[in-house]
């Protein structure tokens, strides 16, 4: 099944999709289970380049890769049918003359296509396919939506497609999906955010849009579970951009993700750990009430990146407020960073350390 992936989905150690891809200091991205087997042999190289690594590696989540690959195979064309060639099927496309049903098929092959074959999806773009891709995404007929979008993010796969989707207009027929296509459109909507916003320059971009973060906001309250999930997926990966979180703050996301991570979705915490970099956003979350019970669970229930995240917002937050302080300390948090002492995650260690230095000396700043 792994060959039907794209090569960029695969370990360069393991050669198979990646389950937790990480990205070392060199920049290359690993699945997490090979990296650490490599540097628990003794290795201090990256496997790539081979240049020196620290003798305490960082392993950064790579989560627009991940989503990209949870939802790959959800957005998988059909494989009934024979697939013709590539530069029919784009005639197809293009064509004023060829019918609706013809260009469904095209848009349903090339879909399968460029899942596996990245010089196609380069070819693709050069063959000035894109715009009529986006004009079906433009369609009020779903099927016909489902399928140009699904192309649409094989075709961002490519970091060199990236800017140029942006600049054909592909963010405002995204954002509209957004607001009012079907749920399963509105989730690859969000999945194809999270990729254009893999190239630094589209996080500025496409935070510019007037709806775009609003309607990835308004996604977290009306969505579903997957529809969530990639909303907030998308949020992290733009809000990375300083100026995209004050966006997001403006927009309310703050007591709705507080709210959803009481529920459960730990990807929420991931977003607020950003969000908790700014005045505004630790403003916004000690408004809301019963903000540290839910940190709290977050630390005492948490996966090893939840946990991570949690310690960080919470000694930002701690560290800005006196009353949140001591907050903390009346819901038995110290308590709690004694049980994770053992933890042997670099950052969980050095944010632990921080959060228990705060709430010992009590350095508040706010």
């Amino acid at each position: 099944m792994s060959t039907q992936f794209p090569d960029d989905f695969k370990c360069p150690i393991s050669l198979e999709i990646m389950s937790d891809p990480v990205i070392l200091s060199s920049g290359h991205t690993f699945d997490r289970v090979s990296i650490q087997r490599w540097l628990d042999s003794g290795h201090r190289t990256c496997p790539i380049t081979k240049l020196p690594l620290p003798e305490h590696p960082c392993l950064i989540p790579n989560h627009a890769l991940r989503s990209l690959i949870s939802n790959y195979t959800l957005v998988s064309p059909s494989k009934s049918q024979p697939c013709s060639q590539p530069q029919t099927l784009v005639s197809a496309l293009t064509s004023p003359s060829s019918p609706i049903g013809t260009k469904l098929d095209s848009l349903t092959h090339l879909a399968g296509l460029t899942k596996r074959d990245s010089s196609l999806r380069r070819k693709l773009t050069e063959s000035g396919a894109v715009p009529a891709v986006l004009k079906f995404v433009d369609s009020e007929d779903p099927v016909l939506q489902e399928k140009a979008l699904s192309l649409l993010l094989n075709l961002s796969l490519d970091d060199d497609n990236k800017v140029g989707l942006v600049a054909e207009g592909a963010v405002n027929r995204v954002v509209k999906i957004l607001r009012v296509g079907s749920p399963d459109c509105r989730a690859i909507a969000a999945t194809i955010i999270t990729s254009l916003a893999v190239v630094e320059v589209n996080k500025a971009t496409i935070g510019a849009y007037p709806d775009a973060i609003p309607a990835l906001v308004r996604l977290l309250i009306a969505g579903k579970g997957r529809e969530k999930k990639e909303a907030a997926t998308a949020l992290y990966a733009i809000c990375s951009f300083t100026d995209n979180r004050r966006r997001a703050i403006d927009c309310g996301a703050v007591p709705i993700l507080i709210n959803l991570l009481d529920l459960g979705l730990e990807r929420a915490i991931e977003v607020l750990g950003l969000l908790v970099k700014c005045k505004e956003g630790r403003e916004e979350m000690m408004k809301v009430n019963g903000c540290v019970k839910v940190l709290v669970k977050v630390l005492k229930n948490g996966s090893s990146r939840g946990v991570q995240y949690g310690l960080f917002t919470l000694n930002c937050l701690c560290n800005y407020s006196e009353s949140f302080c001591f907050e903390a300390r009346k819901q038995g948090v110290l308590g709690i960073c004694i049980g994770l002492v053992e933890e042997e995650n670099e950052k969980i260690q050095r944010y632990l350390s921080n959060l228990v230095q705060t709430l010992s000396g009590n350095h508040a700043i706010g």
